[in-house]
């Protein structure tokens, strides 16, 4: 396969030297190999200044990311037998952990796919491609699924918003048989996921280890289980012995899926729809409390320049939390964006349990699951905080 080269500049290399798989746009020689000869998502051979192949990837000149590996094999052919290469490798390590196939299949960068992130829902896998080089790879990628896994249905997910910024509608598809919904079984919860129309790929697998970890300061007590979604925290708190919970979140149809899942497992769960920090003010003037309150928002800071708007609305959300918790009570307070590292999340705490007038101890910290994980060059790959506090 002749593929045409991405030449860096010097000592532009050290990166991906060092196992990193992005290439910025400042660091390609330009004047030898202009970005502008390569058609979006097409695929490169990345070579350094003294003209030594770093390996086989793919260029976008839209993006300020302007490249990706995908491997160090200069000799590799990015074909269906590669990508099936690849998702063997990623299944063997869940195959490993999980003894139900409910789980992030392929986490993009960590599985040495960037770009791509699958989940399995037993026979049937979501599929997002975020970046033109794996949305000009879909056959190969699709072909290699069917190799490795023989899904019954693959739903394409692509629509979410980064694909706008690599120059990509959005769009969904199905491949051979998709249902409206899936039903997984999460530690003897069964819960019904709507994959085709629920949040990112249907179901927040990266939590699962952290709902496990919360079982321990269950057993009697009430829950608050705000952004709910479909009732992953609050049912799982009802299954390992809590007296009652509630579930707070902005979507009705998400509500309504809690509702279903909850009489899907015989439970009584109660539901409260609106903006979050609007129904925890209501609670409080209210006078309710309960004994353990989870706050698990979707990522508040998305981009760098909104670090300081999406700190003060964690904070918002986690002083009335504190507020709501009984004596002795526990805090699950999470962040799944990237710009908020956990000693930040660890200062915000501090600083609203002092402002409530409360004493906060931290017991437990969690991060994403082992279906996502971290690859050690790419500390963007690292990006779910969950700290379990006892507020006094």
């Amino acid at each position: 396969m002749s593929l045409p080269e991405l030449r860096l500049k010097p000592r532009e290399e050290r990166c991906l030297r060092a196992g990193h798989l992005w290439i910025y746009s400042n660091e390609v020689d330009t004047a030898a190999t202009p970005l502008t000869s390569f058609e979006p998502g097409a695929l490169c051979r990345v070579v350094d200044a003294r003209g030594k192949v770093m390996g086989v990837g793919y260029a976008n000149p839209r993006t300020l990311l302007a490249a990706r590996v995908l491997t160090s094999n200069a000799k590799a052919e990015i074909d269906a037998d590669w990508f099936a290469g690849r998702i063997r490798s990623a299944l063997a390590l869940r195959d490993r952990l999980y003894d139900q196939p409910f789980y992030r299949l392929v986490y993009g960068e960590s599985d040495g796919l960037p770009g791509l992130v699958v989940d399995r829902y037993g026979d049937v896998c979501v599929v997002q491609m975020a970046t033109a080089g794996m949305d000009r790879l879909k056959a190969e990628v699709v072909e290699g699924l069917k190799q490795a896994l023989a899904p019954r249905g693959i739903l394409l997910r692509n629509d979410v918003g980064m694909r706008e910024t690599e120059g990509l509608p959005e769009q969904v598809e199905e491949i051979g048989e998709v249902p409206e919904v899936v039903t997984i079984d999460e530690a003897g919860v069964r819960f019904e996921i709507p994959v085709k129309t629920g949040q990112k790929t249907g179901w927040f697998f990266d939590q699962r280890s952290n709902r496990d970890r919360l079982a321990r300061y269950l057993p009697g007590k009430t829950v608050l289980d705000v952004f709910s979604y479909l009732g992953g925290w609050s049912l799982r708190a009802l299954k390992a012995g809590a007296a009652s919970a509630c579930a707070i979140d902005s979507s009705e149809s998400a509500l309504a899926g809690a509702t279903r899942n909850a009489e899907l497992n015989g439970m009584q769960l109660e539901t409260l729809q609106g903006k979050a920090i609007e129904r925890l003010r209501e609670l409080r003037t209210a006078q309710r409390k309960f004994d353990v309150v989870v706050v698990d928002p979707p990522a508040l800071i998305k981009r760098k320049k909104d670090l300081e708007t999406g700190s003060a609305h964690y904070g918002a959300l986690n002083k009335t939390a504190i507020e709501l918790l009984a004596p002795e009570g526990i805090l699950v307070s999470c962040s799944c964006s990237h710009h908020l590292d956990a000693e930040s999340l660890q200062r915000i705490l501090l600083r609203e349990s002092r402002s409530a007038g409360r004493r906060l101890q931290i017991l437990e910290q969690g991060g994403q699951g082992p279906d996502h994980p971290v690859h050690p060059a790419i500390p963007e790959t690292r990006y779910l905080k969950t700290f379990y506090c006892r507020v006094v």
